[in-house]
């Protein structure tokens, strides 16, 4: 029994034999080595329209001979297109074998007693010993006026038990760039420490991007307790309290938050520091160093559209991501970054970002020791026009 396409071959065969026409093999059909015509659905399809079955086939056209040509010559077989690599999503694939690395990142702008807490917290609650310190990478004359070179140098000074775990490497300018390199370093896990009230926006952020940035098994946020402002101990120090001593000119409560580490003297350059960094002129405002100290003047200044408007550029103090803000609420940002990343901040907890800013301070490895010659002499060189810091350290040294 035949079957079907047997049937529709042999019956363009009859069409094909009764006007004498010659096969290829192939479907197609010549006269006196013209093509004519192809077998299509059964029956003969003729290529000069002019072809009538049981009469000569008129000469073809110039287009007609071109359209046969073109149609039906064995044409080479078509090469598949390259198969392109199917993109990538998450972060790339690495082999965990370290177990869990205990992280803190902060500002430390500058550093204080009241850090000297969380990185025992830090140190305390990691595997094994297996922990870092990350200072950010901020820096400008209000909020964080050392640099992050300095501040590295002042840091392992006052914490020297935890002097090697504190890292200065400036590709670690947000906590995802420290999440993605623990990642890359086959971590299996990350344990962030920080204060009560950063816990909840680092819980948010590193585990909306888990598997996107970065893949850990186990992702936790641990606080290191809550701070109290109306504090006199460890618990109510912090760096904005002693950039407003600093700007106050008051180093005698700028003195309870350098840990016992570093003696008075060091603690007086570190003073002095600061303030130079600062540049402290007449008419400045308390709100733009230390915010939490007048909160309605920043309030003031955010609702009155001043500060913080619709497209501009800003970074986040707690995480260091730097985005556009595309909402204002009523006291908070809403940020996307380059990588569009979307971040949420209090107006409190982000400031104008640095564009175009260079990431190494410029300040030489030997002028950020705290109380070297070398570093007091550089300490006068920024403030132009100023003695005041030559004057009180030769007073001191007389003394």
């Amino acid at each position: 029994m035949k079957n079907f396409f047997q049937f529709l071959t042999e019956s363009a065969a009859q069409q094909a034999a009764r006007l004498g026409l010659e096969g290829d093999g192939h479907g197609g059909w010549y006269k006196d080595g013209e093509f004519v015509a192809k077998t299509d659905k059964g029956r003969l399809k003729f290529y000069n329209k002019r072809q009538r079955v049981g009469q000569q086939d008129p000469p073809q056209t110039d287009k007609e001979k071109n359209l046969s040509q073109t149609s039906f010559e064995k044409q080479p077989a078509q090469q598949p297109a390259a198969q392109q690599a199917p993109a990538q999503e998450g972060p790339p694939a690495v082999e965990k074998t370290k177990g869990t690395l205990t992280v803190a990142f902060g500002r430390f702008n500058p550093p204080t007693t009241g850090h000297e807490k969380l990185l025992d917290t830090v140190a305390s609650n990691s595997d094994d010993g297996d922990y870092i310190i990350v200072p950010s990478r901020s820096q400008d004359k209000k909020k964080n006026p050392l640099d992050a070179d300095t501040k590295v140098s002042v840091m392992r000074q006052m914490f020297p038990q935890h002097g090697e775990r504190i890292v200065n490497d400036p590709q670690n300018r947000t906590i995802f760039d420290v999440l993605k390199k623990a990642h890359m370093d086959g971590y299996a896990g990350v344990r962030i420490i920080g204060g009560g009230d950063r816990v909840a926006e680092f819980e948010k952020l590193s585990g909306n991007y888990n598997g996107k940035l970065y893949q850990f098994d186990n992702l936790e946020v641990l606080s290191a307790g809550d701070r109290d402002p109306d504090g006199d101990d460890v618990s109510g120090m912090s760096a904005s309290k002693q950039r407003k001593a600093a700007a106050e000119g008051d180093f005698t409560t700028f003195r309870k938050g350098v840990p016992s580490s570093m003696n008075a003297k060091q603690a007086k350059e570190l003073y002095n520091s600061i303030r130079a960094a600062m540049e402290i002129k007449e008419g400045w405002s308390m709100w733009e160093i230390a915010p939490k100290f007048d909160w309605k003047s920043l309030r003031e200044n955010f609702v009155g559209k001043k500060i913080f408007k619709v497209g501009d550029v800003v970074e986040s103090l707690n995480t260091g991501l730097v985005g556009k803000i595309i909402r204002r609420g009523a006291n908070h940002l809403i940020c996307v970054t380059e990588d569009d990343i979307m971040f949420k901040s209090w107006i409190k907890d982000v400031q104008e970002a640095v564009v175009n800013g260079t990431e190494k301070s410029g300040v030489p490895a030997n002028q950020r020791l705290v109380g070297t010659d070398a570093h007091r002499k550089y300490v006068e060189t920024m403030v132009p026009g100023h003695n005041w810091a030559k004057n009180f350290i030769n007073k001191y040294k007389k003394k």
